[in-house]
């Protein structure tokens, strides 16, 4: 096939764009040009476009024709329609990774038919203007603009957290690292919080084969449990790098809060927020009907260790010991 990759240097795009490689398909970038610039040089057809210049982007892709595209980066309804507008006819299938963040989930194990976040606020037309709270909401935009442009030709694939290797997030890579260093290591909240999670390079294989059976709708791809745990989730990794046993503190999610940490410093931290929480508990029932298939957690954290070091958002060693220092003296 002929694939155009919206992003593709990147995470999930480099993933779905070393599949697609690898299977041979024709493959077009469409980025920036600001990470990963080189990666599949000589492979792959590179666009360097900002998404959000409608004349740009229109420039950019005024040439070709594709059986399908996947949108990586798509995070506000207007740079869906402007990719429609510059694309026209020419674009075939289109496959948008959204999020499970789109629910408004009431409880546990919710399908792909649940209660969709609605925004209470003017929808942002700039990226910038994207935050932790309207995320999921812009993303349902975002999947009912591609829904209006691109009619039944869609395939709405919305993941859990995603992990792997080269992870910008340090979803796992952070706590790959963080247990083969060793010593009492901070855990955010509850070990029975949950958490599901898949591995990018799972995305990007299911990707090619929903669409090589002409599939449409949506998708759940959140792992194969809805009632998988952080602690789980640390035992895989623990698992994986060959850690027999590790200190773990759970810190509550009130005391951690009262510090000023973010989810920016711990990976996946719900922070205590229901909603937040209830997003990992997906069916994953549907996909895996539909063929996904999901490596274990250790995989995923073997190889993200093996990629190189962990993300430099995460929490710093003294930072942790500091914190941990706070929580044993409260």
């Amino acid at each position: 096939m002929r694939i155009l990759i919206i992003g593709g240097t990147r995470f999930i795009g480099r993933h779905i764009a070393a599949t697609a490689l690898a299977a041979g398909h024709e493959v077009t970038l469409l980025h920036r040009g600001r990470t990963g610039g080189d990666l599949f040089d000589g492979t792959a057809r590179h666009l360097l476009a900002d998404r959000d210049d409608p004349d740009a982007l229109t420039a950019a892709l005024a040439d070709g024709e594709w059986d399908a595209t996947i949108d990586i980066c798509a995070y506000l309804p207007n740079q869906v329609t402007a990719l429609a507008d510059a694309l026209g006819a020419r674009g075939g299938r289109y496959v948008l990774i959204s999020t499970a963040s789109v629910y408004d989930a009431e409880g546990p194990g919710f399908t792909e038919d649940s209660r969709l976040r609605e925004l209470d606020a003017p929808t942002p037309t700039d990226v910038t203007q994207v935050t932790y709270a309207n995320y999921g909401g812009l993303k349902v935009l975002c999947e009912r603009a591609a829904a209006d442009r691109f009619g039944d030709a869609v395939l709405v694939l919305r993941p859990s957290y995603v992990i792997g290797p080269w992870d910008h997030f340090g979803h796992v890579d952070y706590w790959a690292h963080r247990i083969a260093r060793g010593g009492e290591i901070l855990a955010p909240g509850s070990p029975r919080t949950p958490l599901q999670v898949i591995d990018a390079r799972d995305i990007a294989e299911f990707t090619f084969e929903a669409l090589a059976e002409g599939r449409s709708g949506t998708l759940h791809l959140v792992g194969a449990s809805a009632t998988y745990t952080y602690a789980d989730f640390l035992d895989e990794v623990r698992a994986g790098i060959g850690v027999a046993e590790s200190a773990i503190t759970w810190v509550d999610d009130a005391f951690l809060l009262d510090q000023g940490e973010t989810v920016a410093s711990l990976p996946m931290w719900a922070q205590g927020d229901r909603a937040e929480e209830l997003t990992s508990t997906a069916d994953p029932a549907a996909s895996l009907r539909a063929g996904l298939r999901l490596r274990p957690v250790a995989e995923s954290a073997r190889d993200a260790l093996a990629a190189g070091a962990p993300s430099e958002k995460a929490l710093t060693a003294e930072r942790e010991a500091e914190l941990l220092a706070r929580w044993h003296a409260r």
